[in-house]
């Protein structure tokens, strides 16, 4: 496993990082869940995300991450929460008010099992909060201790711009994390994104880098799709919908050509086409199986050269 800075700041992360959005505390095994973190921190993943809307419930993966995570010293990895979508009917259980922010801060130590998180994230942008009420409430817990590093979650390019800007007049702590969806086939975060959070020392965290599932090879024209898999689970399949056209099946036959060419299997060649970004500090992977982790942690290390890229390109175009 290879290690790369967040953004400017000191943090040290792997490449490879382990997630629990739609798979612990929900559709795996809490046994399976243990299993998958375990083979995860054994092959050197180090970086573990988590967020309190996870799972069935508010706070169930974190639960999870709390029991898995017990055996190993608190210094050996990174664990990371967020807040913003709603966790009861309150009208303050929601958003990044202060109040919703400190209290959600305080139930995730709890659930987590620990006296700090290493990243808190907003977990989407509050247009109903002013964002200084917000980066002052951040700016508090990680004075307090109970933060080490801010993050945000699917922002657009303008509204990052701002948050960096009010950081910087009003000399709050930086973001040094964000978290957008990014893989071969949503590549929005290219063109501003990337650039905006390079200059200001924002290390990018993606998720979905396997566009769900779609990218590993499992779904195909005319079959259908395997049991077990997220198309074929009722409730997770709401977020693979529209995305399994005929058109994206065709690229994904002709990625897998040259992944068989590159000697890599799918999953490591679109894992890999991601970090060769070098904005980016990890790349989030979920895991229902311990045997996905350790054919996904093979990506780390490996640099695909200029043909292949090239190749790649001519595809995605």
């Amino acid at each position: 496993m290879e290690y790369r800075r967040l953004g400017k700041s000191g943090l040290k992360v792997s490449e490879i990082a382990l997630g629990s959005w739609l798979t612990y505390g929900t559709v795996t095994e809490r046994e399976q869940a243990i299993a998958c973190v375990k083979q995860a921190y054994d092959l050197g993943i180090n970086h573990f995300d988590c967020a309190n809307v996870y799972g069935a419930r508010p706070h169930a993966a974190e639960e999870v991450m709390q029991e898995a995570l017990k055996p190993y010293a608190r210094d050996s990895y990174v664990i990371t929460t967020k807040a913003f979508w709603p966790v009861g009917n309150g009208p303050n259980d929601r958003g990044l008010s202060r109040k919703h922010i400190v209290s959600q801060v305080e139930q995730s130590l709890k659930s987590l099992g620990v006296d700090y998180v290493d990243i808190f994230y907003f977990h989407r942008y509050d247009a109903e909060t002013d964002l200084e009420e917000s980066l002052r409430a951040l700016d508090d817990l990680i004075s307090q201790g109970k933060v080490l590093y801010g993050g945000l979650s699917e922002w657009s390019a303008d509204r990052i711009a701002a948050g960096i800007h009010l950081q910087k007049e009003l000399g709050l702590h930086k973001f040094a994390a964000s978290q957008p969806k990014y893989n071969m086939l949503e590549r929005y975060i290219e063109p501003a994104i990337i650039p905006i959070c390079e200059d200001a020392g924002i290390g990018q965290v993606v998720f979905s880098p396997l566009a769900q599932g779609v990218l590993t090879g499992k779904y195909r024209k005319g079959t259908a799709a395997p049991e077990g898999s997220r198309a074929a689970t009722p409730g997770v399949n709401r977020f693979l919908e529209g995305a399994l056209t005929e058109e994206v099946l065709d690229k994904v036959e002709q990625l897998s050509a040259i992944a068989t060419k590159a000697e890599l299997s799918l999953p490591q060649l679109a894992l890999e086409w991601i970090l060769r970004q070098p904005n980016v500090a990890s790349a989030l992977i979920g895991a229902s199986r311990p045997e996905q982790v350790l054919e996904n942690v093979k990506a780390s290390g490996v640099k695909l050269n200029e043909d292949i890229l090239g190749d790649i390109e001519a595809v995605l175009a």
